[in-house]
């Protein structure tokens, strides 16, 4: 169930807009004081935010340039003023939306659904974008192809990221050097194992604090290579 707070000094118009959010299913908190409701914006989590202007306390363009310098939430900004000027402020100022009294509230229902299903789909992709590995300061970014360690890029070639990359796919596990080459190079080894060696070494020089006591790719004498969770 979607939170929303709406910060209404008249409770009148709060309580309308309440009782219909509340027969769409989502959990309501109302708020009369523009300081207060600043307050509970930035220190409870909400989905959403119903934003009046004019606020003792605080007015609704303080609490929108502070909310949103926290959060990435929607905002609505509702307000009785109609002159652009302060449409172009609110929305200037971080708000998703600005809508005037009076208004029906089947339409602020239908925005502040809009701009959930958009917020929520927004996350979703986020959480999508990057196929990211991450071990005591070594992010490996899959989808991306790059390599950082301490928030500092390291350049890699193509075997050598998808060397370094199946390896920390695989933590705690030993893989022998013929069936590192086969899987990464793709073909027989043919005795020819020789250049995994010479990549993990490259691969050392590049993430290693101390090539000779490696913290990520270890070596197992006599059988082949480990990378150490």
């Amino acid at each position: 169930m979607s939170k929303v707070l709406i910060v209404e000094d008249e409770l009148s118009i709060a309580e309308l807009e309440k009782d219909y959010l509340e027969l769409s299913s989502f959990e309501v908190e109302i708020e009369t004081d523009g300081k207060k409701g600043m307050e509970m914006a930035l220190k409870n989590d909400y989905d959403m935010i119903i934003l009046d202007i004019m606020l003792p306390g605080a007015d609704g363009f303080e609490i929108c340039k502070q909310i949103r310098a926290a959060k990435e939430i929607p905002i609505l900004m509702v307000s009785a003023r109609k002159e652009d000027i302060d449409k172009i402020r609110g929305l200037g100022l971080g708000a998703d939306d600005y809508i005037t009294k009076p208004f029906s509230p089947s339409e602020l229902v239908a925005r502040v659904k809009a701009h959930l299903n958009r917020y929520q789909r927004l996350i979703n992709n986020q959480a999508e974008v990057n196929d990211v590995i991450e071990i005591r300061g070594l992010k490996i970014d899959k989808t991306a192809r790059r390599v950082y360690l301490n928030d500092e890029e390291k350049i890699f070639t193509t075997k050598e990221f998808d060397l370094l990359t199946f390896l920390a796919s695989h933590p705690n596990r030993v893989f022998t050097k013929e069936e590192l080459f086969n899987k990464i190079w793709d073909m027989e080894s043919l005795g020819d194992i020789a250049t995994v060696t010479v990549h993990i070494k490259k691969i050392r020089e590049k993430i290693e604090t101390d090539t000779a006591k490696p913290q990520y790719i270890e070596t197992i004498w006599g059988v082949g290579y480990r990378f150490k969770m």
